[in-house]
């Protein structure tokens, strides 16, 4: 009966910190440079996410806040419009209506009616403070996942970004490194080479 060797457990070695005779202050200067993209590359995420999510939520609550709901009466008759034909659907079309505000004024515009209406007809419409008809504000559930999906969107993007920030200088810092190396070899190899009696 074969026994099974106990398994070896490699530990995590961080070589960017640990003490050996080659380890140069780049490598020092890197490691705290990966550690601290990470750190940052998370923090951002989170911290654009979470913004955008609340710029989305308030731009939502603003233009909800800008419009109302008012009752039209369309002030001509409205073709019926054959099937294929309707811009907005084979059962609506735009009119002219008319309407009045709480303070009294009397607005008119074009609005999306039912195909075939009829002039008297009451419609409802949104209206901003202006007077202009607009379309209807979303409900508040869909500025809730509008506004989960902006921070969703945005976060892993500005991540993504200060993490290639990070990564850029590593490269540059990498890239300068092998220049110190080659330097440092153009003076040490042709010692090396006589250290080893020409052999080396």
């Amino acid at each position: 009966m074969t026994r099974t060797p106990p398994a070896t457990v490699t530990p995590i070695r961080l070589w960017h910190w640990r003490r050996n005779p080659l380890r140069r202050r780049s490598d020092v200067i890197e490691g705290w440079i990966i550690a601290v993209g990470w750190i940052l590359a998370l923090a951002c995420a989170v911290l654009a996410g979470t913004t955008a999510a609340q710029i989305s939520d308030s731009a939502s609550a603003a233009r909800a806040s800008q419009v109302h709901t008012a009752t039209a009466v369309v002030t001509d008759g409205v073709p019926v419009v054959p099937a294929g034909d309707g811009k907005y659907g084979d059962w609506q079309v735009r009119a002219a209506v008319r309407w009045t505000d709480p303070d009294g004024a009397v607005h008119t515009g074009q609005a999306v009616v039912p195909a075939g209406a009829s002039a008297g007809t009451h419609v409802p419409i949104w209206a901003d403070r202006a007077g202009h008809v607009v379309g209807a504000p979303v409900s508040a559930t869909a500025a809730t996942v509008q506004a989960a999906l902006t921070g969703v969107l945005v976060g892993p993007l500005a991540g993504a970004a200060v993490w290639a920030a990070g990564k850029g200088i590593r490269v540059r810092l990498v890239r300068r490194r092998m220049a110190e190396w080659d330097e440092e070899w153009k003076r040490t190899g042709p010692r090396w080479g006589n250290l080893s009696g020409g052999r080396g």
